[in-house]
């Protein structure tokens, strides 16, 4: 049997859009075990912590390059207000997390410790501020309490707390899903709140703010005119408004329906590939909320935030509901290794991108036994470490002249190959991934304008779709190395079925 050729073209001396090292972002809420038994273990534990931080977890993450983490939600930060997370730990008062499992939150970790995890992973912080419950003060209260030297009630509030110089904190969220868990807001309504949050949220001391507004539900292209309308002028002359810099939107990968999304791990090949359709759907709508923004802002210069993507199941049997525990399996790599591709097409727009969530919640990173301590990484973790090449590095464009393989999936019709590629510190990196279940494809890569040396390649893939890694089989689902072929015009890449491959080599003198 011949295998699918899909011709590609790489001109390796034609830059496109930087791609933002934040669309490899993170997001930890205090949902089920993310925050407390994940992050943080607290200073009695047993496992290696740094004032209640535990370090494995900590040490894995830094692997990734994490650029970004988001905290404290999510919907939780539209219930949480900040006051209630600083100060001697025995005097913090407890909270109910109403959103997560109705569970007493006794407010242990806030924000010295988030701001001490962020220095421990060398990632930058970005706080979602509670807009749906709280209020203006308290936001610009917390800006100048994180942010601001000199003397000031707040500045004079967090020396007392132990923390004599301020911190920079760029980014900050303007609400969380104003239109749902947020505050179920009309658009309309919401800008007006926006205008009002981001307004008084003031630059201190040189810590100039990314504010991101709360943007729509997937495909709610209408919530993104009215935020855009907000901030300027229709046409050329476009000049955003000062208190909004970017504004986000939410999309989850789930095939099934929301009261039934399906199993993590019990599937078949049908809900496969009923999951890509779903998880390719993700370029559709960052072109559809970009061409909004482009009739309003054509100079680009808001930036189109994906702060909370990845895959959602029904949580595991026995598990909390409220907990949104699910397991990680070849299927979940593959979905984060098509998202990055669209993301990497779309980096000129998309500035930054979360998944939910990094620890024990949804398309985690790693999960933590909370019997044995054992720390896990999942499938979805590689995907990440074998693409940070592509963190900062320039895209380049890949054409595909032949197309690629397709499959019929219900109406839809789906790609089962998947790539990009950019150049960095002078290498290239390559991502390409074969979303078939059973068959094998081949790819040429038509390298011009340069050549590649000291090439080397990577492999991502397991006998089933359904593979996953625990405990007892920690690289079940793990990297491991992969030959390439040279040929008179590049290379070729084998993606056996169910696969994603990385290949990455040294530009030459003509590149």
């Amino acid at each position: 049997m011949t295998h699918p050729v899909v011709p590609a073209i790489v001109n390796l001396d034609v830059p496109g859009p930087v791609i933002s090292r934040h669309l490899y972002g993170h997001f930890a809420e205090h949902l089920g075990r993310c925050i407390y038994g994940g992050f943080y273990v607290g200073e009695d534990s047993d496992l290696p912590n740094a004032g209640g931080i535990r370090l494995d977890v900590v040490a894995a993450l830094r692997a990734l390059d994490i650029p970004n983490l988001r905290w404290p939600g999510g919907c939780f930060a539209d219930e949480y207000h900040w006051m209630d997370g600083v100060g001697p730990k025995e005097r913090r008062p407890s909270m109910v997390n109403t959103h997560w499992g109705n569970v007493e939150e006794n407010n242990h970790f806030g924000t010295h410790e988030f701001m001490e995890l962020c220095e421990l992973l060398g990632a930058e912080p970005y706080i979602s501020g509670n807009v749906g419950s709280g209020t203006v003060r308290e936001m610009s209260d917390w800006v100048e309490y994180l942010t601001r030297d000199g003397d000031s009630p707040m500045v004079r509030l967090r020396k007392a707390n132990g923390r004599e110089r301020p911190w920079r904190v760029r980014f900050w969220g303007l609400g969380n899903e104003a239109w749902g868990c947020g505050g179920h807001m009309r658009a309309e309504q919401y800008a007006a709140e926006a205008r009002r949050f981001g307004t008084y949220c003031r630059d201190h001391d040189g810590n100039t703010l990314y504010r991101i507004a709360a943007g729509a539900n997937a495909a709610d292209y209408a919530w993104t005119e009215t935020l855009m309308k907000q901030l300027g002028d229709l046409g050329c002359a476009y000049r955003p408004a000062p208190f909004m810099q970017a504004l986000s939107f939410h999309y989850y990968t789930i095939p099934g329906t929301w009261q039934d999304k399906g199993a993590a791990t019990v599937f078949d090949t049908d809900d496969h590939y009923r999951t890509m359709v779903q998880a390719a759907r993700v370029d559709e709508l960052i072109t559809g909320h970009s061409n909004v923004m482009d009739c309003y802002d054509p100079g680009r210069n808001v930036g189109l935030v994906l702060d909370e993507w990845g895959t959602w199941w029904n949580v595991e049997p026995g598990t909390n509901p409220g907990f949104l525990y699910q397991q990680n399996t070849l299927r979940d790599a593959l979905v984060a290794s098509v998202h990055f591709d669209v993301f990497h097409r779309h980096a000129g727009r998309l500035v930054m991108a979360n998944i939910a969530q990094t620890v024990n919640v949804l398309q985690a990173m790693i999960l933590t036994d909370p019997d044995s301590g054992a720390l896990v990484l999942t499938p979805t973790y590689h995907v990440f470490e074998m693409n940070k090449g592509h963190q900062d590095a320039t895209s380049l464009r890949v054409d595909l002249p032949a197309g690629t393989p397709e499959r019929t999936v219900g109406d839809a019709r789906l790609a089962t190959v998947s790539m990009s590629a950019s150049r960095k510190d002078g290498r290239a990196l390559f991502s390409l991934s074969n979303l078939d279940a059973d068959e094998p494809a081949e790819v040429e890569l038509d390298l011009r304008g340069g050549a590649l040396t000291e090439v080397s390649a990577r492999i991502l893939t397991a006998a089933r779709l359904q593979d996953h890694n625990t405990p007892d089989a920690p690289e079940a689902v793990a990297p491991r190395p992969h030959e390439v072929t040279a040929t008179r015009a590049g290379l070729r890449v084998h993606l056996p079925a169910r696969s994603f491959v990385t290949v990455t080599g040294r530009l030459g003198p003509d590149a």
